[in-house]
């Protein structure tokens, strides 16, 4: 009680103590100057301030400043007083003129320039200013000269409680355990004001919830929002809607308030076992179904969600714990039955299991609600299938000696019918295993017998697959892998291990090895090849070379004396019997060959040849074929250099005095005679490539960049020849690309009005002179055809 009076008094009073601020009686400060004050009131508390002035006697004249305070949200029909300012100076003459400058001035304060009275002519919200600074200068109402400085006041808007609380971050969401005890902490909320805090009431807030009791409540002051009652069950309910309100002045009657929504949201705990949703489960499945294959499904429903409803699912207890097995689905959460052994019919027709499913996250504040796990039976029926075959044994083994002979007999193998009616089987070889087939099987009693010799240095090992097939349904098929290992019998004889060729120096001492050899054996050893050497009996007294068994099964080769001489023998063949140590021994006669060699001191062999002796003392074979190709290099250069030379000394062009007449050119192509202009064309003479254009040496690389020359046209029958020449020779004598060796210059044009006549018989119908051919029938009787043929032209002439 004594908390709500002072509450309802302070509420009374609040208004009161605005207006007292806002108009206080009398507003001054000593340190001022006394001639200046600033009132704010009526005129009689002017005339005071005067009085109490004049007994004071101040001899200097001032403001006396304090500050103006104003309500927010007034909005009365006339401009609100805020105050009055006033000087010592004004004798009421009206002769002073107050002038008001600063925030506000003119648009929200008007003063009165001849009575200082300042005026709020617009309506204020303090949340949008709080205070306005002005300045006030008093100044002669005719010059316009200021009487005193200028000086600042204030003016502060008092609040009023004109904003209702707001929850700037709602709606809000939160969450809190199921099962929580009384009192846990959900959340909190804030709500502000926009009032001023640090006056009055305005913006003192008192939380309340409106709904959500009984199920939560909240603190008044903090706003903290807690649970209202223990072990609320997410189960039952899982969301809560709660209304909060927000209340200013305190909370009593006349504030304003806002308010907003709290969602709560009860996350899950493992607080309910899982539980199968029936006791007993059938499922049958048929005895030849693949390992691994799911039989069926159980699931245990549990009212928790996410990780508290996982459970894991076993087997404890049944006649099938062998042959079953259950995996949990994490997905589905149910547990999957799957076939872990192969299933018989005419063994075990049913089977039962007993099945538990258990939590596998325990929250343990709720292991007092009992276990969190259930249990549920399960029974299996085996179906009958028609079976394929089985075979006595999965994989057989089976050994045979290379030499066993054909049709004899390896193995067998055995297979039934598991089925009750056992249907008789019938057996055969897969021949992609066999394709050489070397091996058959009785199809009634499946024994395997050999189709081929066998050879174990070919092959050791032989796997094959056997087929059994039921006679009644040719569908039910297995097989069987047989792996036939060949034994080995002692069926190869001995012989050296690589192709040896010995050598032996001539300068060699007695007892000296020349050779070592080793032999081998394509047999199997059982404890490894044993082998014994010796010569042939009708060389075991050899008088040159005898031999040596080593401890690592080796034979060693020795000279039995020095002096050996390969001009004399070069080459020595030394037959050698080996024999093994199997039952029956086998052996072989290998040949060695040792040859004659001669050696330097330190018994480097150095030739083996019989012609090294014609070689000089100290040169090599190698050395000589060297020298050798050296002196053929020198005569092949001497004779290259001397055909060049030869080459380069022939002359160009035909010496003066050598006889012509001694060149004898036969021409096989005859012609239509002189008026068949087409048969061949006489411009080719005159080389067509270099009438119009420059036709480029190929013959040498140029060293200049020649322009091509304008070709000539082809000369008319009137120019002489002698100019076309001498034009000719100016163009190849200037032509750097052209030098005078290897060029040939083809003149097709002989010209007219030589004085020694031409010598071509072209165009000869053309010439008037006559020929006479006479003069060749005195030349012998080798011309004498010829001189009747032009005879004999001539008189048709004639005629």
């Amino acid at each position: 009680m004594p908390e709500r009076l002072a509450e309802m008094l302070l509420d009374l009073w609040t208004p009161l103590i605005i207006l007292w601020i806002t108009f206080p009686p009398c507003l001054y400060m000593a340190p001022m100057n006394p001639s200046q004050v600033l009132m704010s009131g009526s005129p009689l508390e002017l005339s005071r301030l005067r009085e109490e002035q004049r007994i004071l006697n101040r001899s200097k004249r001032g403001w006396v400043w304090n500050q103006m305070f104003v309500l927010e949200e007034f909005s009365g029909p006339e401009p609100i007083l805020v105050g009055r300012l006033h000087t010592d100076l004004d004798p009421g003459s009206k002769k002073i003129k107050y002038i008001l400058s600063g925030d506000g001035a003119g648009t929200i304060f008007q003063i009165n320039d001849a009575t200082g009275d300042i005026h709020a002519i617009k309506r204020l919200d303090r949340e949008e200013k709080a205070e306005y600074t002005l300045t006030a200068q008093a100044v002669d109402w005719e010059t316009n000269k200021p009487l005193e400085p200028p000086s600042e006041f204030i003016i502060k808007v008092q609040d009023i409680n004109d904003n209702a609380p707001e929850f700037l971050n709602g709606p809000y969401h939160a969450t809190v355990p199921e099962m929580s005890i009384l009192g846990t902490s959900v959340t909190n909320v804030t709500a502000t004001d926009a009032d001023d805090p640090v006056y009055g009431n305005s913006a003192k807030l008192v939380y309340s919830i409106l709904e959500g009791q009984p199920y939560f409540s909240i603190e008044p002051e903090t706003a903290i929002i807690k649970t209202a009652l223990p072990n609320m069950d997410r189960e039952a309910k899982e969301e809560y809607l709660v209304v909060i309100q927000a209340k200013d002045m305190g909370g009593h009657s006349g504030g304003l308030s806002g308010t907003t929504t709290l969602t709560v949201t009860l996350t899950d705990v493992n607080d309910n076992p899982p539980k199968f949703a029936q006791s007993l489960y059938h499922f049958s499945v048929p005895e030849d179904v693949v390992l691994g294959t799911a039989i069926g499904r159980v699931k245990a429903n549990d009212q928790d969600i996410g990780e508290n409803a996982q459970s894991s699912y076993d087997i404890i207890d049944g006649d099938g714990t062998a042959l079953f097995e259950i995996t949990s689905d994490a997905q589905a959460q149910d547990g999957i039955i799957r076939l872990r052994k192969p299933l018989d019919f005419e063994t075990k027709k049913s089977y039962t299991l007993k099945v538990e499913a258990a939590n596998v996250h325990i929250d343990p504040r709720f292991s007092g609600r009992g276990p969190f796990k259930d249990t549920a039976t399960v029974k299996i029926v085996v179906e009958d299938a028609d079976e394929p075959p089985v075979f006595s044994s999965p994989t057989y083994l089976l050994e045979v000696h290379e030499n066993a002979a054909l049709n004899s007999v390896i193995g067998q193998v055995t297979a039934r019918d598991p089925d009750i009616t056992s249907s008789p089987i019938r057996f055969s070889i897969d021949r992609h295993t066999d394709l050489e087939r070397q091996f058959n099987i009785n199809a009634d009693d499946g024994k395997i017998t050999l189709a081929t010799p066998l050879d174990r240095e070919l092959s050791v090992w032989h796997n094959i697959t056997i087929i059994a097939t039921e006679i009644r349904n040719h569908s039910q098929i297995s097989r069987v892998p047989v792996a036939i290992k060949v034994l080995d019998v002692n069926d190869n004889a001995p012989e050296f291990a690589s192709e040896y060729e010995a050598f032996l120096c001539e300068n060699g001492k007695p007892g000296q090895v020349i050779q070592t050899v080793s032999a081998t054996d394509k047999d199997e050893p059982k404890n490894g090849h044993y082998f014994l050497y010796s010569l042939l009996p009708e060389m075991a007294n050899n008088p040159n070379f005898t031999i040596k068994k080593n401890e690592d099964n080796s034979l060693s080769i020795l000279a039995k004396h020095n002096g050996f001489n390969r001009q004399k023998q070069e080459v020595y063949l030394l037959p050698i019997v080996i024999s093994d140590s199997g039952n029956p021994p086998l052996s072989s006669t290998s040949t060695l060959t040792i040859r004659v060699c001669g050696c330097s001191n330190d018994g480097v062999v150095q030739s083996c040849n019989v012609e090294a002796y014609v070689l000089p003392i100290g040169l090599s074979m190698g050395a000589l074929i060297a020298i050798l190709a050296c002196i053929i290099l020198l005569l092949v250069i001497v004779v290259l250099f001397v055909t060049l030379r030869r080459h380069k000394n022939e002359p160009l062009i035909i010496k003066d005095d050598e006889d012509v007449r001694e060149n004898i050119i036969r021409y096989d192509d005859e012609g239509g005679g002189e008026e068949d202009t087409e048969a061949f064309d006489i411009a080719t003479l005159q080389n067509p490539d270099g009438i119009n254009g420059f036709l480029p040496r190929k013959d040498i690389k140029p060293d200049l960049q020649f322009m091509p020359r304008q070709g000539l046209a082809p000369v008319p029958n009137g120019v002489d020849v002698d100019e076309f020449i001498n034009v000719r020779l100016h163009e190849a004598d200037n032509d750097p690309t052209a030098p005078p060796y290897d060029s040939i210059q083809i003149y097709g044009y002989e010209g007219r009005g030589s004085v020694a006549g031409s010598l071509s018989s072209l165009e000869s119908t053309t010439s008037d002179s006559d020929q006479n051919f006479d003069y060749l029938s005195d030349w012998g009787p080798r011309f004498k055809r010829l001189g009747e043929l032009y005879s004999v032209g001539e008189s048709d002439k004639e005629t």
